[in-house]
């Protein structure tokens, strides 16, 4: 559990993983490096294993029986299919054992003021993917304070059970700044979820002091 020293919230190694979804997607990714990322999952105590869904099967198979959740992404990184598409994958990713779903967003349509359609699409998606959760990678790096206000709140009509602030690094470093403004802008039953660059135990505690309920990082074990 967690303790205050000095009026500073102190993250034990167990709360701190139990924070932590290891991610492992990489399109190079072989068998032997997903099973063991499960172990690490087990031996550590994360909160999910992250992987690709043409993973999900086996990873379902090693974490039986554990606590850790199986998750995987949709659409990433760049979220460019089909509204038919993305509703029908997030059927068989759940369909194939994830019980939570990181899903890309239209950031295009967002951009070009097409509110509904961005809206309808996302609602579309956490609809295919009961019971498993959804967060949306809403990009908040590539987006005006304006266009991430509308974010937001036409991910919360969606009915997303997270906020991301970005879906990788390669979007942007997450920070502080952008866990407070999704937490001050999402009601408390919604999380939020820091992901990009997260690589070390500092950085890692800056971000969940900052609100993060999750954060999601191919460096779990090192940030440990």
């Amino acid at each position: 559990m967690a303790t205050v020293e000095a009026d500073r919230l102190v993250w034990t190694p167990a709360l701190l993983a139990a924070r932590i979804q290891h991610t492992l997607i990489r399109t190079d990714a072989t068998h032997d490096e997903v099973v063991r990322h499960c172990r690490e999952c087990l031996e550590y105590g994360f909160d999910a294993a992250m992987v690709g869904g043409d993973w999900l099967p086996l990873v379902r198979r090693e974490l039986a029986g554990s606590p850790v959740k199986v998750a995987s992404a949709l659409d990433f990184p760049v979220a460019l299919m089909t509204n038919a598409g993305r509703v029908e994958e997030a059927r068989a990713l759940v369909e194939a054992g994830a019980d939570e779903i990181d899903v890309g967003c239209k950031i295009g349509w967002l951009k070009s003021g097409s509110d509904r359609a961005f809206l309808e699409d996302l609602a579309a998606v956490v609809r295919a993917a009961r019971p498993a959760r959804v967060k949306v990678m809403l990009e908040l790096p590539l987006l005006e304070p304006g266009e991430r206000e509308r974010a937001v709140a036409l991910a919360v009509e969606a009915g997303v059970a997270f906020v991301k602030n970005a879906s990788s690094g390669a979007v942007g470093r997450a920070t502080p700044g952008q866990i407070r403004f999704l937490r001050s802008r999402v009601p408390a039953e919604i999380g939020v979820k820091a992901s990009g660059g997260i690589d070390t135990h500092d950085r890692a505690v800056a971000l969940l002091d900052a609100g993060a309920d999750l954060l999601g990082s191919s460096r779990g074990v090192a940030i440990l």
